[in-house]
């Protein structure tokens, strides 16, 4: 078994995909606009290697604040695969602005950096 996909809700799409795309080197899918659920906008995001993909969603009800359409999620952990990548992206979302937490070791042994998507949602970056 894998994961098909993660979920994310934003009040931006535009923003949100733009930061996968700068930051990640995902590619990034067209707008797909329901019918059954007016105003509901998504976008799937490839990020580069065996498949993961993460969905946007939007629409005008999403919220800042708790409930079933807030923004964001509890935080997603992507994979670099060495520590000098770590270092490398946490170097250019500093440059870019959007660096939470500078690399380091955690205390349950991971190596990591915390970015931040335009609207605040957290995005370890891990060995």
């Amino acid at each position: 078994m894998r994961f098909a996909h993660v979920a994310l809700w934003t009040q931006d799409l535009d923003a949100a995909a733009a930061f996968w795309r700068a930051y990640f080197g995902a590619e990034v899918g067209a707008p797909y606009h329901s019918r059954r659920r007016p105003g509901f906008v998504s976008r799937f995001v490839t990020l580069p290697g065996p498949g993961a993909h993460i969905e946007l969603m939007t629409g005008p009800w999403v919220e800042d604040g708790p409930g079933p359409d807030h923004v964001g999620w509890a935080h997603v952990a992507i994979s670099l695969g060495c520590i000098a990548a770590v270092d490398a992206l946490a170097e250019r979302c500093a440059d870019g602005g959007c660096l939470v937490s500078p690399p380091r070791w955690t205390g349950d042994g991971f190596y990591e950096a915390i970015v931040a998507m335009p609207d605040g949602t957290p995005v370890e970056i891990t060995v």
